[in-house]
């Protein structure tokens, strides 16, 4: 079997590169499960331990975010001049074991110590797999097959919530943290034997025929060109203003249903998990395929598509928040989780048309520093620490109150999507 699939490395066709997104998106579930198992193991870990909702927020946020994003960006640039697999590999084996490694905290620093181990990890495990999927795909299906590799987020997600609540009710937090670690190790050396490095630019084709391989990046000045264009900090402030709000509640809700809907530990890593699970896929397919569909005749619907699902998850979260009735806040918290994740596939396509084939690694960092420098940095802490202030006036509510408050992060980010929209033509990359 591997044999065959190495034949079929050499070219993008066939069913090789559907193989090659399948284990992409396998990856990247493991990134989001390693990333969000935190929220869900959040209440057990603060008993345990004594900690406070802000010392909850900077492990779930900030000791993550600091290298995560501070290492992305060289990580990228050296994907773009060497193998992608290599650093995919590396990266994958360095976050599961600094994941297990969470299981042996005996106190707030040294899981924050194991926490920004996991983003060291991390950095090097998103930007070079959406350089990999535009090497794979035409340009006409991309944005969906970023949309594909980006099920690892809802799928991540919930397979954290429910196999981290799961194996800590059963066990307890520490087992969860060290069997998800080990998993992601035994995936490393699979991940590199089945991934070959393809040709840069090698999907890009005029009328059918391959164009020559894309030459290396240049040593300086491609970052300058990138950080010149006025779309590129609009795109990724607005990623950021919605990912404040998208972290920080993704992280916050399993708390949120333990404080005010009473609900075990079990209960809703099984209510939330679902939420997840079927709420972010659909939502991201929905967001890749009108991408797709809209942005072939008008490429500023890559970035109206966010806008617009920003706008409408706004009152359904606000909604589902006010809620006590546990089935309408299932179908409540559905619609949002979807329109929280449809931004992905467009947006990231965008992104990648901002710059030649060969700059696409260092592309994807310098978005992905921003956007997760302040959505992750800031987001989980911030309803970490709104939280705690409101708690001498509220109580056990503060958490509602605090997500309440952070919804308006919803309404900064389709209004800067909006704005892009608008110059996003004039520097577009073919």
């Amino acid at each position: 079997m591997v044999a065959a699939v190495a034949r079929e490395s050499g070219r993008a066709g066939g069913g090789y590169r559907y193989a090659v997104l399948a284990l992409l998106i396998l990856v990247y579930t493991f990134n989001f499960l390693d990333r969000q198992i935190l929220g869900i193991l959040a209440g057990p870990i603060k008993q345990e331990l004594g900690l406070t909702d802000s010392q909850l927020g900077l492990m779930g946020g900030l000791a993550f975010a600091l290298f995560y994003t501070g290492l992305g960006i060289p990580i990228a640039w050296l994907a773009d001049r060497w193998s992608r697999t290599w650093i995919m590999t590396g990266a994958l084996a360095t976050w599961s074991a600094f994941t297990a490694a969470c299981g042996f905290a005996g106190g707030f620093w040294q899981l924050f110590l194991c926490r920004m181990g996991v983003g060291v990890g991390e950095a090097g495990g998103v930007a070079p797999a959406y350089s990999l999927i535009s090497d794979y795909f035409p340009k006409a299906q991309r944005a969906r097959a970023l949309a594909a590799f980006s099920f690892g987020i809802p799928v991540g997600s919930a397979l954290g919530i429910l196999f981290g609540g799961l194996i800590a009710a059963k066990v307890d937090w520490r087992a969860a943290f060290v069997f998800v670690g080990l998993a992601g190790l035994i995936l490393a050396p699979i991940f590199r034997i089945v991934v070959r490095e393809p040709r840069r630019g090698q999907a890009d084709e005029v009328e059918g025929a391959p164009i020559p391989e894309a030459p290396p990046a240049p040593p300086k000045g491609g970052v300058a060109m990138l950080l010149r264009k006025s779309s590129f900090w609009l795109i990724s402030l607005a990623a950021a203003a919605s990912s404040i709000c998208g972290y920080g509640v993704a992280f916050w809700l399993p708390s949120f249903f333990e404080r005010s809907l009473g609900m075990s530990l079990v209960d809703r890593s099984l209510f939330l998990g679902a939420i997840t699970l079927v709420g972010g896929v659909i939502g991201v397919w929905l967001g890749g395929w009108l991408g797709d569909r809209l942005g072939a005749k008008n490429k500023a619907a890559y970035l109206l598509v966010p806008a617009g699902a920003f706008m409408l998850a706004l009152p359904c979260f606000a909604l589902a928040i006010n809620t006590t009735s546990l089935t309408l806040a299932f179908f409540l918290f559905l619609i949002p989780t979807g329109l929280n994740l449809a931004w992905l596939g467009p947006v990231i396509n965008a992104v990648q048309h901002l710059v030649p084939a060969q700059m696409r690694s260092t592309a994807s960092a310098c978005f992905l520093f921003v956007n997760n420098l302040l959505g992750l940095g800031v987001g989980t802490y911030y309803f970490g620490a709104v939280s705690d202030l409101l708690t001498p006036r509220f109580g056990a509510e503060a958490l509602r109150y605090a997500i309440y408050s952070g919804l308006a992060f919803y309404v900064v980010s389709a209004v800067l999507f909006t704005i892009a929209a608008r110059r996003l033509k004039h520097d577009w990359v073919d």
